[in-house]
């Protein structure tokens, strides 16, 4: 058989593990265990009949042909019109860009502003897909370690010294995935004028503002761009995904500065997919201007947040576990470092072969054991950001699905963590030297 001779940059593209471990998840359900499935980030909610009434009438009407590959122009003006109310900044619907979730623009602003060889900072740990474009296309990748004992905010403090007349790129994510960390209007201000102070004239913010209505206790969706001198230098990036439950429609956006970046964005959405399906706009389209929308997705967000309320409760009930409150998104962090401890996964992490090493860590290692052994589907630490993440210690927990179902995994992952017995058959059974 010929041997395949790949594209050096392949070597360098990342995954989304939430998908990758659906390999595992099918093989423990193959034998009969139950899974409780933790591990993906999407609304347990269907998207609302309004949508998709919407939707079904569009393709009735046979709304199913090519569109203007930029986004359907009622749709662009009514994202314009949103955003301006929201962010209280200037818009045109000529800088407003649809495309295929909320996905795209980060490979297009990365492959629009970065050369090789210059930086890009980007939260750590943050959505995984940041990173993996970060090192396909040769860029320097910065992570922005993001602290426990801070709520996984940051401060223009911990910005500032990553800045230099080489970076390119500041990626921020508010509410954050996987954290749930959101940054507040005074942190963005002094963050603003740090970036001011310090970035070069072409440097670009891209701001990801997926979670923007998953927000708690009171607090408001604040945006960089609102602040002086911000909006000129800030890709602004949403979609339906998380709001809407919108998932498998695959509906995003981004708000560019100017008309020729915007026109760079449109012209690599004619070569990767033509154009967004013109009645998935429309459907996107009601979402954002339809009066029974606003109670739905408030009851969804009460929802992650009573969720939220009980999980980090018993998250911190257990020996050898913390978890910060987070602030916003459907997602819990907690804090494994001590759990890996008491079972011996740090030591036995240090004997397993060094390429298996390499390719894992200790809150891996205790991820497959939850998995494999207590039937929890979850993330570690090291999907969202491997890179200077040595020593940390997490998984996340999405908190998307019912309360019975995450209580039962909670106290799973409890009975776990004193299972040294299960541990140590688990790690003889060879899985980390294959």
């Amino acid at each position: 058989m010929t041997t395949l001779n790949f594209a050096q940059r392949i070597s360098r593209l990342g995954t989304e593990n939430a998908f990758k471990i659906g390999s595992d998840i099918r093989k423990c359900e193959s034998e009969g265990k139950k899974v409780i499935r933790l591990n993906l980030g999407e609304p347990d909610f269907s998207s609302a009949e309004a949508i998709n009434r919407v939707a079904k009438r569009e393709i009735d009407k046979g709304n199913s042909h090519y569109c203007d590959p930029q986004g359907l122009p009622p749709f662009r003006q009514v994202i314009a019109d949103q955003l301006k109310r929201t962010r209280r900044i200037d818009t045109d619907p000529e800088r407003v860009v649809v495309t295929t979730g909320a996905k795209p623009p980060i490979a297009y602003t990365m492959l629009t502003y970065v050369h090789i060889g210059e930086e890009v900072i980007y939260p750590s740990p943050g959505f995984p897909i940041y990173e993996s474009w970060v090192t396909f296309v040769g860029a320097v990748p910065k992570p922005l370690h993001l602290k426990e004992e801070k709520g996984f905010r940051f401060t223009a403090e911990d910005l500032e010294p990553l800045i230099s007349k080489h970076t390119k790129v500041i990626i921020i994510n508010s509410p954050s995935n996987p954290t749930g960390g959101v940054l507040t209007r005074q942190d963005l201000a002094e963050i603003a004028e740090v970036i001011k102070a310090k970035g070069s004239d072409d440097l670009r913010i891209y701001s990801d503002e997926v979670y923007e209505e998953i927000l708690f206790d009171g607090m408001k969706h604040e945006s960089i761009a609102s602040l002086p001198g911000m909006a000129e230098r800030t890709i602004i990036v949403s979609g339906h995904s998380k709001t809407y439950a919108m998932t498998g429609w695959r509906l995003g956006y981004a708000l560019l500065p100017t008309d020729r970046e915007t026109e760079i964005f449109k012209h690599f959405n004619i070569n990767f997919m033509s154009c967004t399906p013109p009645f998935i706009q429309m459907a996107g389209m009601e979402a954002l201007t339809s009066p029974e929308l606003p109670p739905i997705v408030e009851k969804q967000r009460k929802a992650f947040e009573d969720r939220r309320n009980v999980v980090v409760k018993l998250l911190n009930a257990i020996d050898g576990v913390s978890c910060a409150m987070p602030k916003g998104a459907f997602y819990v962090f907690p804090n494994i470092g001590r759990v890996c401890e008491r079972l011996g996964i740090l030591e036995d992490f240090e004997s397993i072969p060094s390429k298996e090493r390499t390719a894992s860590c200790p809150s891996a290692m205790f991820q497959l054991f939850l998995l494999y052994e207590h039937g929890v589907a979850t993330m570690d630490r090291n999907s969202f950001g491997s890179i200077g993440a040595e020593g940390l210690h997490f998984l996340r927990l999405s908190t998307a699905t019912d309360m019975d179902s995450l209580k039962e995994g909670v106290r799973r992952l409890d009975v776990a963590s004193r299972d040294k017995e299960g541990w140590k058959r688990f790690l003889g059974s060879g899985i980390f030297s294959k």
